[in-house]
């Protein structure tokens, strides 16, 4: 009777006394044997030797986890936003081994590791076997426990073994697998594989695996879903094809109702090409969580959550309400917006919208941070500081009428929104009604450096240069801000002149707050911000900033078309809305009121619902030098109303003496003007007509030093520096201008009796409201 030996998947052989290679076999399986026992000493012996590798703690190991991705959390801790910031893989939080499904630990360790609960971290049998197939058969299989391969990964993790293994890192491996099984429990070995090996792509860890693939939390995994993720680890990013035969055979062992074919296609479909980007079950707040990711990296905090100052609830009512008006003003080549809702006593942001969802222009640029021209949002902090400095009262009557300046680079000439022009106001309604001549005319009261400061004071910190660098448009916003600097702004005027700088992250301890005006001048600016007779003249009663609750607004459109604000807050809150196109191009037919305006109304509404109104209005400042009086106009310009003064400037009676508030002024040509000649035109038809404001017929003109009858031809040019005067009918000097004519002798007039008036070199066009 005649014996065989059969090892592994060979053929059999004879009986060793019979086949010539009998020897030879009686010495391996000999070697094989003593290499068992020499393996089950060593597993008993070694781990207690002195020299044992340092494992961290299981602890240690989970709280260094860090996920891929920066959670933004709103104030009370609900997830809002999730942004890549570790590119090098991608990983989400740790899944504990209670929230992964059991069906796919069991399928680990019976595929990977089958003596897992029996060994201490070296499976002798296995590497024996192992051993022996590549002897006898010259296959390649893992001998590694899933202890030992969380050894190899936690040490890749630290940066250590790399490359090809050598014997030297498998003795290693194995001596740090007998110490982690001293003191990791067997549970804790399979939660911190689970979520330290790498599945195919940049994935790593379940959760992130199950989450891409799947679309799934790593607890609904069902068996095939399992199968096919175990079925990656020898080998994550191998071909598609052996990973799929892989996973029919496993299906073959633990599951023969799962058929192959149907594995074999959901392994194409999901492993073949790029893998999807992680699904993200919340995605509200895009723009805010890269603003706090510059400060995380900044800061270098460690954490894969940032709890910030926002609220879930508003900031969804502000995306909602943004994205239906934008669809409305699609129409129009509107196309971008933001809004951004803070609270004005912590200067906490509640709402960060940094642009809509639906057709943006340039997705990923934050509206809120973006510097866009300011428009007529700039007014009050001028009017403030005239009306703090004692130059004018909210009274104070301003002449809206045209006006030319002269600058270096030609003649400004500032102009309403309307084009038109509403005569003699008071201050509170040229505000209100956001007329921009009378702006103008404060702005020459307090000077451009004054109000170039005051405005860097407010946290614009875009105004760098001095005023005369930006000239007298800077009072109709020809500075480019930002919303954040807007509303930040605006809530100082809501603190009765307290700068308390806006906060994001709801760990940052914010600065001191620091005081920019007085309370008392703030207070009446907000008071004519909140007036809504004040503002008829441009806005009419029935808009939507005319509030059911006490509220202070103010509304804004650069030139062309470009941008538009609304920029208001009641005692408690602070909401700013910015609408446009990023890339520059015009809106068209767009106001404060048809764009910015109904978003802001919304939000505004929302927000007090949410957070309360606080004071009904606002506080009048203690111990203030304000005073309230019934004052009337002379002539009735404004109808009789109630009006805040500060102390020392009140008046009952505004009475408008033309002739003594404002003298006749040349209007035309400014002072400093160059006028160009032109040599193609004849000489008799390029003229000049000088023109005063206001008219009065009894005013006489000198043209150098001489009488010079107001003809209605006007004046022939000639080369040369000149002066004109305008003089009362009494002889007083009333103003003077010098100006130049250069050019050469131009051809004699030929025919015709039309003139060419002269033009300056170069005319600045007005701003926008």
């Amino acid at each position: 009777m005649s014996a065989f030996w059969r090892l592994g998947r060979g053929s059999p052989f004879p009986q060793a006394g019979v086949h010539p290679w009998g020897g030879v076999l009686r010495v391996v399986v000999a070697g094989m044997v003593g290499l068992l026992v020499t393996g089950l000493l060593l597993d008993l012996l070694l781990p207690y030797l002195p020299g044992a590798p340092e494992v961290p703690d299981f602890d240690q190991v989970r709280a260094a986890h860090r996920s891929s991705d920066l959670w933004l959390l709103d104030r009370e801790s609900r997830p809002l936003q999730p942004i890549r910031v570790d590119h090098a893989s991608r990983r989400l939080t740790w899944s504990p081994l209670e929230e992964i499904a059991p069906n796919l630990v069991e399928i680990l360790i019976e595929v990977e590791d089958r003596s897992f609960h029996r060994h201490r971290g070296v499976s002798w049998p296995s590497l024996i076997g192992a051993l022996k197939d590549r002897f006898l058969h010259g296959s390649r299989r893992g001998a590694s426990t899933l202890t030992m391969q969380l050894a190899g990964l936690l040490t890749r993790e630290s940066g250590g073994w790399s490359g090809r293994r050598t014997l030297a890192q498998k003795w290693r491996q194995m001596r740090s697998a007998w110490a982690m099984e001293r003191s990791w429990s067997k549970a804790q070995i399979l939660e911190a594989y689970l979520n330290l090996v790498p599945f195919r792509g940049e994935l790593q860890g379940i959760s992130a695996a199950s989450r891409s693939l799947f679309d799934k939390h790593p607890s609904g995994l069902i068996p095939s879903e399992s199968i096919l993720l175990v079925a990656q680890l020898p080998a994550p990013n191998g071909p598609v094809s052996r990973t799929a035969a892989r996973a029919c055979a496993v299906a073959g062992r633990l599951a023969p109702e799962l058929s192959c074919a149907a594995l074999t296609g959901q392994a194409e479909r999901l492993l073949r090409g790029a893998l999807p980007p992680l699904r993200r079950e919340v995605a509200m707040a895009p723009h805010a969580a890269r603003w706090l990711l510059k400060q995380h990296r900044s800061a270098s905090r460690d954490t894969s959550e940032r709890r910030s100052t926002l609220d879930a609830e508003l900031q969804q009512i502000a995306r909602e309400s943004l994205d239906r008006q934008l669809a409305q003003l699609a129409g129009h080549n509107v196309r971008d917006g933001a809004v951004l809702v803070a609270d004005n006593a912590s200067g906490a942001v509640l709402a960060y919208v940094g642009g809509g969802s639906v057709d943006p222009s340039a997705r990923h640029v934050d509206g809120v941070q973006a510097l866009r021209q300011a428009g007529s949002t700039l007014k009050p902090f001028l009017y403030q500081l005239a009306i703090e400095e004692r130059l004018i009262t909210a009274a104070s009557l301003l002449e809206d009428s045209p006006v030319e300046l002269v600058l270096p680079t030609g003649i400004y000439q500032p102009r309403n929104y309307d084009h038109g022009f509403k005569g003699w106001v008071s201050a509170r309604t040229a505000l209100a009604s956001s007329l921009n001549v009378p702006a103008v005319r404060v702005l020459l009261l307090t000077g451009l450096s004054r109000f170039a400061a005051r405005l860097k004071q407010f946290g614009y910190s875009q105004v760098r240069e001095e005023g005369a660098f930006y000239g007298y448009a800077l009072a109709l916003g020809s500075v480019e801000v930002s919303l954040w600097q807007q509303v930040n702004a605006f809530a100082t005027l809501a603190n009765g002149g307290t700068f308390i700088p806006l906060i994001l992250d709801a760990d940052q301890e914010s600065p001191p707050p620091r005081r920019i005006t007085s309370p008392e001048s703030a207070f009446i600016l907000s008071d004519i911000l909140s007036d809504p007779l004040a503002r008829t003249p441009t806005f009419g009663l029935g808009n939507p900033l005319a509030t059911p609750f006490w509220s202070a607004v103010k509304t804004g459109t650069s030139k062309r078309m470009r941008d538009n604000w609304c920029i208001g807050f009641t005692p408690r809150l602070t909401v700013g809305v910015w609408v446009g196109n990023f890339d520059g191009q015009p809106m068209r037919e767009v106001s404060g009121i048809s764009g910015a305006a109904e978003v802001w109304l919304e939000v505004m509404q929302a927000a007090r619902l949410r957070f309360g109104s606080g004071h009904a209005e606002p506080e009048l400042p203690s111990d203030s030098g304000l005073i309230r009086r019934s004052i009337h106009f002379e002539p009735a310009l404004e109808p009789p109303r109630q009006e805040w003064f500060l102390a020392g400037t009140g008046s009952d009676a505004i009475r408008l003496n033309e002739g003594e508030l404002r003298p006749s002024r040349i209007r035309s040509p400014g002072d400093g003007s160059i006028l160009a000649m032109d040599p193609d035109i004849p000489g008799g038809l390029q003229r000049l007509v000088p023109r005063m404001s206001p008219e009065h017929a009894e005013n006489q003109w000198r043209l150098d030093g001489a009488p010079w009858p107001a003809i209605p031809e006007g004046w022939e040019l000639v080369p040369g520096t000149h002066q004109w005067e305008l003089v009362d009918g009494e002889g007083r000097l009333l103003d003077r201008v010098r100006f130049q004519v250069r050019g050469t002798e131009p051809k004699q007039v030929q025919e015709g009796p039309a003139f060419q008036e002269a033009q300056p070199l170069a005319v600045a066009p007005g701003t926008q409201e």
